[in-house]
């Protein structure tokens, strides 16, 4: 008799381990996606970072207002990094990028000093470059402002673009994966309903028969979390082997809260899941629970 109550325990207990493994997994593939969103970001950044303004110096500026200038420029607030290339600096660049030396053609040097800058992402637009432009075009000493603003602009454009799309499929993958772990936590739930109803027939309260329940659903939450981030961390470890470029915008503070919002997500839902299911159960008579 005893043996055959501690059967019926075990066979009423909800299976959490298949639960677990199911809001593992669908949290382990929204870490990924949102981990890929973040990359796409931060790679659109580091590129719009990395383009390079040069300004043109006059041939005749002394070594004072070359200095004054230098100061003017590198006071700005646009400025990220600044350094002063002289002619023979640019010399040496030019070959280097296989470029024919003129000095082989012409007797003298061509190439003219300049100051050359890279702006902070906030201003890699072309509006804001637009007013760099004519505002140190207007400085007496600078002869001309370049920048690629075609490749700015596809740059830009691009960025959009990939972020717009991977924000809608973030969005989508969100709403599939809040429907599979409903739908994982609410099987899971099934196999309980008549446990959840023989307490109820006894005279257990609402709260008493749900608080249990609840408590491990946070518990299952959080442990599905812990897990799927420790498998998005592999990922993102073999993936920074593979391309040790990667490292370079790697962003620990951008993926802590991305971690956060996994472990949030699991338990938020197991939990609001779980307790629906308790409701669903307790609200049903007893020959519908067959």
């Amino acid at each position: 008799m005893a043996k055959s109550g501690k059967a019926s325990i075990k066979r009423g207990k909800p299976s959490y381990f298949m639960s677990i493994v199911g809001v593992t997994l669908v949290l382990f593939v929204l870490g990924i996606i949102g981990w890929l969103v973040i990359n796409a970001n931060k790679i659109g950044y580091v590129l719009k970072e990395s383009v390079e303004v040069r300004a043109f110096l006059r041939g005749d500026l002394n070594p004072k207002d070359s200095a004054a200038l230098y100061s003017y420029v590198s006071g700005q607030p646009y400025i990220r990094t600044i350094t002063y290339v002289d002619k023979d600096q640019a010399m040496k660049i030019l070959i280097g990028d296989g470029n024919e030396d003129p000095t082989s053609v012409l007797s003298a040097n061509p190439l003219p000093n300049s100051i050359n800058f890279k702006v902070n992402e906030v201003y890699m637009n072309s509006d804001s470059l637009a007013k760099i432009k004519t505002d140190l075009e207007a400085q007496t000493y600078i002869t001309e402002v370049q920048y690629p603003k075609a490749l700015i602009d596809d740059l830009n454009k691009n960025v959009r673009q990939i972020s717009i799309v991977l924000l809608v499929i973030a969005i989508i993958l969100s709403l599939v994966v809040i429907f599979l772990i409903d739908n994982t936590i609410r099987l899971a739930m099934f196999s309980n309903r008549f446990l959840i109803k023989t307490m109820q027939m006894v005279g257990a309260t609402r709260w008493f028969i749900a608080r249990p329940m609840n408590v491990r659903a946070i518990v299952n939450g959080a442990i599905s979390g812990i897990i799927a981030i420790a498998a998005v961390i592999l990922v993102i470890i073999g993936a920074e082997r593979i391309l040790p470029e990667m490292k370079v915008i790697h962003d620990n503070q951008t993926l802590v809260l991305l971690f956060a919002g996994l472990i949030v997500l699991g338990i938020f839902i197991t939990l609001l899941s779980t307790h629906r299911s308790v409701l669903k159960y307790l609200r049903m008579k007893l020959d519908d629970l067959y």
